[in-house]
Protein backbone atom coordinates (compact mmCIF):
# COMPACT_ATOMS: atom_id res chain seq x y z
CA UNK A 1 0.00 0.00 0.00
CA UNK A 2 1.44 3.21 -1.33
CA UNK A 3 0.67 6.11 1.35
CA UNK A 4 3.30 8.85 0.05
CA UNK A 5 0.96 11.80 -0.41
CA UNK A 6 1.75 12.65 -3.21
CA UNK A 7 0.33 9.24 -4.50
CA UNK A 8 -3.39 10.08 -3.34
CA UNK A 9 -5.76 10.82 -6.05
CA UNK A 10 -8.29 11.25 -3.19
CA UNK A 11 -9.24 13.34 -0.57
CA UNK A 12 -11.24 11.84 2.57
CA UNK A 13 -12.61 13.64 5.27
CA UNK A 14 -11.04 16.91 4.55
CA UNK A 15 -13.79 18.50 2.20
CA UNK A 16 -14.29 21.48 4.31
CA UNK A 17 -11.16 22.73 4.35
CA UNK A 18 -10.26 22.22 0.51
CA UNK A 19 -13.85 23.57 0.20
CA UNK A 20 -12.36 27.05 2.06
CA UNK A 21 -8.72 27.12 0.54
CA UNK A 22 -10.76 27.31 -2.83
CA UNK A 23 -12.78 29.85 -2.10
CA UNK A 24 -10.50 31.76 -0.83
CA UNK A 25 -7.80 31.39 -4.32
CA UNK A 26 -11.19 32.15 -6.06
CA UNK A 27 -11.97 35.36 -4.03
CA UNK A 28 -8.05 35.96 -4.83
CA UNK A 29 -7.79 35.87 -0.82
CA UNK A 30 -5.42 32.73 -0.46
CA UNK A 31 -2.69 33.29 2.02
CA UNK A 32 0.44 33.00 0.44
CA UNK A 33 2.36 31.39 3.53
CA UNK A 34 0.15 28.76 5.21
CA UNK A 35 1.04 26.45 7.76
CA UNK A 36 -1.07 23.68 8.21
CA UNK A 37 -0.64 22.03 11.83
CA UNK A 38 -1.67 18.78 13.52
CA UNK A 39 -1.20 14.90 14.33
CA UNK A 40 1.56 13.45 11.91
CA UNK A 41 -0.31 11.03 9.88
CA UNK A 42 -3.95 12.63 9.63
CA UNK A 43 -3.37 13.98 6.00
CA UNK A 44 -2.18 17.31 6.04
CA UNK A 45 0.24 16.84 3.16
CA UNK A 46 -2.25 15.05 1.18
CA UNK A 47 -4.59 17.88 1.55
CA UNK A 48 -1.88 20.30 0.22
CA UNK A 49 -0.92 18.48 -3.06
CA UNK A 50 -5.09 18.70 -3.56
CA UNK A 51 -5.16 22.64 -3.16
CA UNK A 52 -2.39 22.27 -5.91
CA UNK A 53 -3.56 20.35 -8.09
CA UNK A 54 -7.08 22.39 -7.68
CA UNK A 55 -5.15 25.35 -8.90
CA UNK A 56 -2.66 24.18 -11.00
CA UNK A 57 -4.88 21.72 -12.74
CA UNK A 58 -7.58 24.83 -13.78
CA UNK A 59 -7.00 25.37 -17.19
CA UNK A 60 -5.99 21.43 -17.96
CA UNK A 61 -7.61 18.51 -19.38
CA UNK A 62 -8.63 16.30 -16.74
CA UNK A 63 -8.92 19.02 -14.22
CA UNK A 64 -9.55 18.87 -10.25
CA UNK A 65 -12.76 16.82 -9.87
CA UNK A 66 -14.20 19.10 -6.81
CA UNK A 67 -17.46 16.86 -6.74
CA UNK A 68 -15.69 14.01 -5.75
CA UNK A 69 -12.83 15.73 -4.09
CA UNK A 70 -9.99 13.75 -6.57
CA UNK A 71 -7.16 14.35 -8.43
CA UNK A 72 -7.18 13.28 -12.05
CA UNK A 73 -4.37 10.47 -12.89
CA UNK A 74 -4.17 11.94 -16.03
CA UNK A 75 -4.12 15.49 -15.32
CA UNK A 76 -1.10 16.52 -17.19
CA UNK A 77 0.33 18.79 -13.79
CA UNK A 78 -0.28 15.80 -11.47
CA UNK A 79 1.61 13.80 -14.04
CA UNK A 80 4.84 16.74 -14.01
CA UNK A 81 4.50 16.46 -10.15
CA UNK A 82 5.07 12.54 -9.50
CA UNK A 83 7.60 12.80 -12.00
CA UNK A 84 9.45 15.65 -9.81
CA UNK A 85 9.56 18.14 -13.32
CA UNK A 86 6.45 20.70 -12.91
CA UNK A 87 7.91 23.98 -13.16
CA UNK A 88 5.65 25.19 -10.64
CA UNK A 89 6.54 23.14 -8.06
CA UNK A 90 8.94 22.57 -5.34
CA UNK A 91 9.23 19.94 -3.02
CA UNK A 92 11.12 20.06 0.58
CA UNK A 93 11.57 17.31 3.49
CA UNK A 94 14.30 15.91 5.72
CA UNK A 95 16.38 13.97 3.22
CA UNK A 96 17.18 10.11 3.91
CA UNK A 97 20.20 9.57 6.62
CA UNK A 98 19.78 13.23 7.74
CA UNK A 99 18.41 14.73 11.59
CA UNK A 100 17.14 17.90 9.32
CA UNK A 101 16.56 19.96 6.84
CA UNK A 102 19.83 21.12 5.60
CA UNK A 103 20.66 24.69 4.81
CA UNK A 104 21.94 23.60 1.78
CA UNK A 105 17.84 22.75 -0.03
CA UNK A 106 16.60 26.23 1.21
CA UNK A 107 19.55 27.70 -0.57
CA UNK A 108 18.56 25.78 -3.94
CA UNK A 109 14.74 26.91 -3.08
CA UNK A 110 15.99 30.65 -3.09
CA UNK A 111 17.89 29.84 -6.37
CA UNK A 112 14.91 28.46 -7.77
CA UNK A 113 12.45 30.89 -7.28
CA UNK A 114 14.93 33.53 -8.71
CA UNK A 115 14.19 32.19 -12.15
CA UNK A 116 11.77 33.78 -13.85
CA UNK A 117 8.46 31.24 -14.24
CA UNK A 118 7.55 29.53 -17.47
CA UNK A 119 4.23 30.03 -17.54
CA UNK A 120 2.19 32.40 -15.29
CA UNK A 121 0.67 30.13 -13.30
CA UNK A 122 1.30 30.08 -9.38
CA UNK A 123 4.49 28.74 -8.06
CA UNK A 124 3.87 26.12 -5.40
CA UNK A 125 7.04 25.44 -2.26
CA UNK A 126 5.52 22.78 -0.02
CA UNK A 127 8.02 21.85 2.67
CA UNK A 128 7.04 19.14 4.91
CA UNK A 129 8.47 18.27 9.03
CA UNK A 130 9.41 22.12 9.12
CA UNK A 131 9.90 20.97 12.73
CA UNK A 132 13.33 19.39 11.69
CA UNK A 133 14.37 22.78 9.93
CA UNK A 134 17.95 23.63 11.79
CA UNK A 135 18.71 27.37 12.84
CA UNK A 136 20.96 28.11 9.71
CA UNK A 137 17.83 26.19 7.39
CA UNK A 138 14.80 28.57 8.87
CA UNK A 139 16.66 31.90 8.97
CA UNK A 140 17.18 31.60 5.48
CA UNK A 141 14.02 30.16 4.91
CA UNK A 142 12.24 33.21 6.79
CA UNK A 143 14.12 35.92 4.31
CA UNK A 144 12.06 34.33 1.66
CA UNK A 145 9.25 34.57 3.72
CA UNK A 146 9.45 37.78 4.57
CA UNK A 147 9.13 39.28 1.24
CA UNK A 148 8.12 36.43 -1.32
CA UNK A 149 8.05 36.75 -4.96
CA UNK A 150 4.89 37.62 -6.73
CA UNK A 151 2.62 35.19 -7.06
CA UNK A 152 4.44 32.47 -4.91
CA UNK A 153 2.48 30.20 -2.52
CA UNK A 154 4.35 28.41 0.48
CA UNK A 155 2.46 25.99 2.05
CA UNK A 156 4.57 24.35 5.60
CA UNK A 157 3.28 21.09 6.88
CA UNK A 158 4.34 20.75 10.77
CA UNK A 159 3.05 18.19 13.06
CA UNK A 160 2.57 19.48 15.98
CA UNK A 161 5.92 19.88 16.73
CA UNK A 162 7.03 23.36 18.64
CA UNK A 163 8.70 25.52 15.64
CA UNK A 164 10.40 28.81 15.82
CA UNK A 165 7.72 31.13 16.65
CA UNK A 166 9.31 34.05 13.78
CA UNK A 167 8.60 31.22 11.38
CA UNK A 168 5.11 30.59 12.81
CA UNK A 169 4.48 34.37 13.24
CA UNK A 170 4.62 34.86 9.51
CA UNK A 171 2.04 32.58 8.01
CA UNK A 172 -1.37 31.87 8.71
CA UNK A 173 -2.36 28.78 10.74
CA UNK A 174 -4.48 26.34 10.08
CA UNK A 175 -4.90 23.55 12.66
CA UNK A 176 -5.92 20.32 10.85
CA UNK A 177 -7.94 17.89 13.77
CA UNK A 178 -9.85 14.45 13.45
CA UNK A 179 -11.87 12.72 16.10
CA UNK A 180 -11.63 9.06 16.10
CA UNK A 181 -14.42 8.22 14.65
CA UNK A 182 -13.01 10.36 11.71
CA UNK A 183 -9.92 8.68 11.86
CA UNK A 184 -11.37 5.63 11.80
CA UNK A 185 -13.77 6.44 8.69
CA UNK A 186 -10.89 7.95 6.10
CA UNK A 187 -8.98 4.65 7.29
CA UNK A 188 -12.05 2.39 5.92
CA UNK A 189 -12.30 4.54 2.82
CA UNK A 190 -8.53 3.88 2.04
CA UNK A 191 -8.77 0.06 3.20
CA UNK A 192 -12.20 -0.25 1.86
CA UNK A 193 -12.63 -2.37 4.62
CA UNK A 194 -12.87 -2.23 8.45
CA UNK A 195 -9.71 -1.42 10.22
CA UNK A 196 -11.75 -2.39 13.36
CA UNK A 197 -11.56 -6.07 12.11
CA UNK A 198 -8.13 -6.24 11.10
CA UNK A 199 -6.26 -4.44 14.65
CA UNK A 200 -6.54 -5.53 18.75
CA UNK A 201 -9.17 -2.69 20.56
CA UNK A 202 -5.91 -2.29 22.95
CA UNK A 203 -4.13 -1.05 19.74
CA UNK A 204 -6.42 0.70 18.05
CA UNK A 205 -7.71 2.70 20.48
CA UNK A 206 -4.46 4.61 20.74
CA UNK A 207 -4.04 5.28 17.14
CA UNK A 208 -5.41 8.49 16.26
CA UNK A 209 -4.55 9.15 12.69
CA UNK A 210 -5.00 7.13 9.43
CA UNK A 211 -1.40 7.25 8.74
CA UNK A 212 -0.29 5.73 11.83
CA UNK A 213 -3.07 3.00 11.17
CA UNK A 214 -2.02 2.64 7.70
CA UNK A 215 1.92 2.16 8.11
CA UNK A 216 1.25 -0.38 11.60
CA UNK A 217 -1.10 -2.51 8.89
CA UNK A 218 1.49 -2.24 6.28
CA UNK A 219 4.47 -3.39 8.83
CA UNK A 220 1.88 -6.31 9.83
CA UNK A 221 1.48 -7.01 6.30
CA UNK A 222 5.01 -7.12 5.87
CA UNK A 223 6.18 -9.37 8.81
CA UNK A 224 3.16 -11.80 8.77
CA UNK A 225 1.76 -10.13 11.99
CA UNK A 226 -2.12 -10.80 12.59
CA UNK A 227 -2.39 -7.58 14.45
CA UNK A 228 -6.64 -8.83 15.23
CA UNK A 229 -4.77 -11.63 17.71
CA UNK A 230 -1.81 -9.69 19.52
CA UNK A 231 -2.02 -6.91 21.80
CA UNK A 232 0.17 -4.11 22.71
CA UNK A 233 2.42 -5.40 25.17
CA UNK A 234 3.17 -8.85 22.25
CA UNK A 235 3.78 -6.34 19.81
CA UNK A 236 6.41 -4.54 21.40
CA UNK A 237 8.08 -7.82 23.00
CA UNK A 238 8.05 -9.32 19.07
CA UNK A 239 9.57 -6.39 17.29
CA UNK A 240 12.10 -6.17 20.16
CA UNK A 241 12.66 -10.08 19.94
CA UNK A 242 13.44 -9.89 16.19
CA UNK A 243 15.47 -6.61 16.43
CA UNK A 244 14.33 -5.50 13.05
CA UNK A 245 14.38 -2.20 14.06
CA UNK A 246 18.21 -2.53 13.03
CA UNK A 247 17.43 -2.12 9.75
CA UNK A 248 14.42 -0.10 9.22
CA UNK A 249 14.34 3.16 10.20
CA UNK A 250 10.19 3.11 9.98
CA UNK A 251 10.20 0.35 12.88
CA UNK A 252 12.33 1.92 14.94
CA UNK A 253 10.06 4.97 15.12
CA UNK A 254 7.46 2.82 15.76
CA UNK A 255 9.03 1.62 18.65
CA UNK A 256 9.30 4.31 19.84
CA UNK A 257 5.39 5.36 19.66
CA UNK A 258 4.42 1.92 20.68
CA UNK A 259 5.67 2.85 23.74
CA UNK A 260 4.87 6.10 24.32
CA UNK A 261 1.47 4.32 23.90
CA UNK A 262 2.10 1.66 26.48
CA UNK A 263 2.82 4.33 29.23
CA UNK A 264 -0.34 5.97 28.09
CA UNK A 265 -2.44 3.21 28.58
CA UNK A 266 -0.51 1.92 31.95
CA UNK A 267 0.48 5.00 33.73
CA UNK A 268 -2.05 6.41 36.79
CA UNK A 269 -1.80 8.09 39.23
CA UNK A 270 -1.71 5.73 41.96
CA UNK A 271 1.05 3.92 40.12
CA UNK A 272 3.95 5.94 41.23
CA UNK A 273 6.69 3.65 40.18
CA UNK A 274 5.96 3.24 36.71
CA UNK A 275 5.34 7.29 36.67
CA UNK A 276 8.88 7.87 37.50
CA UNK A 277 9.63 4.65 34.89
CA UNK A 278 7.64 6.25 32.31
CA UNK A 279 9.45 9.84 32.53
CA UNK A 280 12.61 8.15 32.19
CA UNK A 281 12.02 6.49 28.93
CA UNK A 282 10.36 9.37 27.24
CA UNK A 283 13.55 11.77 28.27
CA UNK A 284 15.90 8.79 26.63
CA UNK A 285 13.75 8.70 23.36
CA UNK A 286 14.14 12.14 23.01
CA UNK A 287 17.73 11.73 23.77
CA UNK A 288 18.15 9.39 21.38
CA UNK A 289 16.54 10.75 18.69
CA UNK A 290 17.63 14.10 18.94
CA UNK A 291 21.76 12.71 19.95
CA UNK A 292 21.49 9.52 17.74
CA UNK A 293 22.22 7.34 20.55
CA UNK A 294 22.38 3.74 21.01
CA UNK A 295 18.65 2.66 20.27
CA UNK A 296 18.73 -1.04 20.82
CA UNK A 297 20.22 -0.70 24.29
CA UNK A 298 16.85 1.51 25.01
CA UNK A 299 14.83 -1.12 23.59
CA UNK A 300 16.15 -3.78 25.47
CA UNK A 301 16.03 -1.81 29.29
CA UNK A 302 12.18 -1.40 28.54
CA UNK A 303 12.05 -4.85 27.36
CA UNK A 304 13.66 -6.06 31.04
CA UNK A 305 12.24 -3.17 32.98
CA UNK A 306 9.10 -2.75 32.28
CA UNK A 307 7.52 -5.90 29.85
CA UNK A 308 9.29 -8.43 32.34
CA UNK A 309 9.64 -6.89 35.32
Amino acid sequence: MNLNPINQLFLYNHNFELTNFIGLYKSQKLPNKILLSGEKGIGKSTLAYHIINYVLSIDEDHSYDLKNFKIDAENKSFKLILNKSNPNFISINIEDDKKSIDISQIRNLILSLNKSSFNKKPRFVLIDNIELLNINSVNALLKILEEPNDNIYFILINNNKKILPTLKSRCLNYYIHFTFNQSIDATNKILDQNCLDLIHEQIINNYSTPGSILNLLNFANKNDLVLKEINLKELIKKIIMDKKYKKDHFIKHLLYSLIEVYFRINVTVKNIELLKIKNHFLKKINNTKIFNLDDESLFLEFEDRVLNG
